[in-house]
């Protein structure tokens, strides 16, 4: 009896728990309809529906003329302000690298190896892609969202569970959230750390709720697309509600509630390890074109260019009304001096004969006016106004702006202006895509649980497999190696590069430019492939500190094809590091290395004696 008791008061507090999810979310969504109002009416007039707005019910419906003879033609300018900004935009591709935790030798490796890491998992999510997704995303709306988690079927097979089920490494993944989906606690917080909760609500499938959570839920009866107030068709169709409770006394590692269909379906713990210092957080990051003083969502270009486009649209059609007076021309009839009817049908086609009553007026035509020149100046100054609003300005196609530049350098200064008014979206963006990196480096160091092996782009760009292990991700501190595309331009970077070659900094004491350096600013130059193989000098680099590695294991030996100096170097730069200190047996690695650092030193001198003898011959 207290058995089911106790599971009657378990399942009343299940149904709670869904009730007050479900209402939360409800009440989450009426406080945001005014601004999803806006999201749909900035992508109905990038669509070019641009005649709607919001009616006395708080609804997108479709504005009526105030004549039936009203022209409403649409003349979009607000697609190619849209589309400029995103060609500008789309050069924010920044190269990351991981800045090593210590000057220690060691780190300094292991934050080579997580940059590696890192690069080879940015490419195999195509994040060029999820970019550009995000971007056209912020742009309309002005707030876009990543979700980075773990997806445990990635990745090679290690073994099977007690089930006889495969057991694989798993993977990082990264996809774009619409912000359709995103309901904060409250529409003033600015950053996502600041919600006590969040809210992510989908349309999914009845069948695939009932798939993963193994809950038949019944389908919901109105659901809306992300973009219009029309009703989806489909059928099977349910709202998932997952409410992102973050860390708190009651919950120190955060809570998951998931709510379909007036159902709960599970109540989980924050599963990622993603913030600093081995927190758990929200596994969602933020992404705005322009952020707006203590609102959680940031504002788009196309919510500034909506007056200027219907102030355009009308000035053009009522233009376009205008000509048409002038060619049509209005025809002044007498009351009941001849058949209205018939010229209103057939209008004044040449050769019509029109039958007047005798002794009245017979039809004619009143004087037209000239086109007022109102209408140009205006219409041109709503074209600057969508250049001046929209952050963009198209230099070779508008001659006013060249007006007066001839030189090539007042072009580029020109180019450069426009750049700079997208730097704050272009930051926003680079801000976000850091914030991943960061995410991406925190999962593998949570779920690396052996080692593993993974392909990543080497040197010179040649695929090569490395081996780590949790251990080597000691830092994710992310940083970019280039600066803000947009501030500076590849022209400026490639003088900058020859001036600094020129200059003779790069030379080293060889009177050469050092062979990893010479790659290293072929790649800024965007020559990457350019220098084939990789260098002599790095193989050996590498090979030396394999031997430094493994000096505990194995028995070093100098080969009389080594490069020694190099050999020689990097053993010593392995002592002087202590890194054997961390080792138990590093007195032993260290007298190890001294007696092969002797073996290269004798090689060298004999190679030395050689080219004596040989020079005095």
């Amino acid at each position: 009896m207290n058995e089911k008791l106790f599971k009657k008061a378990e399942e009343a507090e299940k149904r709670k728990l869904a009730a007050e999810v479900t209402e939360d979310f409800q009440n989450r969504r009426a406080a945001r309809r005014e601004l999803e109002n806006k999201w749909r009416i900035n992508l109905n007039f990038l669509s070019g529906k641009q005649f709607t707005g919001i009616n006395a019910a708080g609804e997108i419906g479709e504005e009526e003329p105030a004549f039936f003879w009203q022209s409403r033609n649409v003349f979009n300018h607000v697609l190619p302000v849209y589309d400029a900004r995103l060609c500008k935009l789309a050069k924010i591709r920044p190269t990351m690298s991981v800045r090593a935790a210590t000057d220690d030798n060691s780190d300094i490796k292991t934050a080579e190896l997580t940059s590696k890491i890192l690069n080879a998992t940015c490419a195999r999510i195509d994040e060029d892609k999820l970019i550009s997704s995000a971007t056209a995303f912020s742009e309309a709306t002005g707030t876009a969202f990543y979700e980075v988690g773990w997806n445990p079927d990635e990745g090679r097979e290690v073994g099977f569970d007690e089930n006889g089920s495969s057991l694989k490494e798993g993977d990082a993944y990264v996809q774009v959230v619409s912000p359709f989906e995103i309901f904060p606690d409250s529409l003033s917080n600015e950053n996502i750390e600041d919600c006590d909760s969040i809210i992510r609500a989908r349309i999914v499938k009845t069948s695939r709720i009932r798939e993963i959570y193994g809950v038949n839920v019944q389908e919901d009866e109105a659901l809306y697309t992300a973009s219009s107030q029309e009703r989806i068709a489909e059928r099977g169709l349910v709202t998932l509600i997952e409410r992102y409770e973050k860390p708190c006394d009651e919950y120190p590692k955060g809570r998951i509630v998931s709510v379909a269909g007036g159902e709960l379906l599970s109540v989980e713990e924050f599963p990622y390890e993603n913030g600093g210092e081995g927190k758990r957080t929200y596994p969602f990051i933020k992404q705005v074109a322009n952020g707006l003083p203590g609102c959680f969502f940031g504002t788009g270009v196309i919510e500034r260019l909506i007056p200027v486009q219907r102030a355009y649209n009308a000035v053009k059609n009522r233009k376009t009304e205008f000509l048409n007076r002038i060619s049509m021309g209005v025809l002044a009839v007498e009351d009941g001096s001849a058949d209205v009817d018939a010229l209103i049908e057939d209008g004044l086609q040449p050769g019509k004969i029109i039958v007047y009553r005798q002794g009245s007026r017979p039809p004619e035509m009143m004087e037209a006016e000239k086109l007022p020149p109102d209408f140009e100046k205006e219409e041109e100054k709503l074209l600057d106004e969508f250049s001046l609003l929209g952050g963009v300005n198209e230099v070779s196609k508008d001659y006013k702006s060249t007006l007066g530049v001839t030189s090539a350098k007042g072009l580029q200064l020109l180019l450069e202006q426009e750049d700079e008014r997208l730097l704050v979206s272009a930051e926003n963006i680079r801000r976000a895509v850091r914030e991943t990196a960061k995410h991406i480096i925190r999962l593998f160091r949570q779920f690396t649980v052996m080692p593993r092996l993974m392909r990543v782009a080497g040197e010179g760009g040649m695929a090569e497999i490395v081996y780590f292990s949790k251990s080597d991700f000691t830092s994710d501190d992310v940083i970019f190696e280039t600066e803000n595309e947009l501030s500076f331009s590849p022209s400026q970077r490639r003088s900058s590069i020859f001036d600094l070659v020129s200059s003779g900094l790069l030379i080293g004491q060889d009177g050469k430019i050092d062979e990893n350096v010479r790659n290293k600013l072929l790649q800024l130059l965007g020559f990457s492939n350019v220098g084939g193989t990789t260098s002599l000098k790095a193989i050996n680099v590498k090979r030396a500190q394999e031997e430094n590695v493994c000096a505990d294991s194995e028995e070093l030996i100098a080969e009389p094809y080594d490069d020694h100096q190099t050999h020689i170097d990097e053993h010593i730069r392995f002592l002087v590091g202590r890194e054997y200190v961390k080792s138990k047996n590093g007195d032993r690695i260290k007298e190890k290395i001294l007696k092969h650092i002797e073996m290269h030193k004798s090689l060298l001198s004999s190679v030395s004696d050689n080219e004596e003898e040989k020079t005095g011959l």
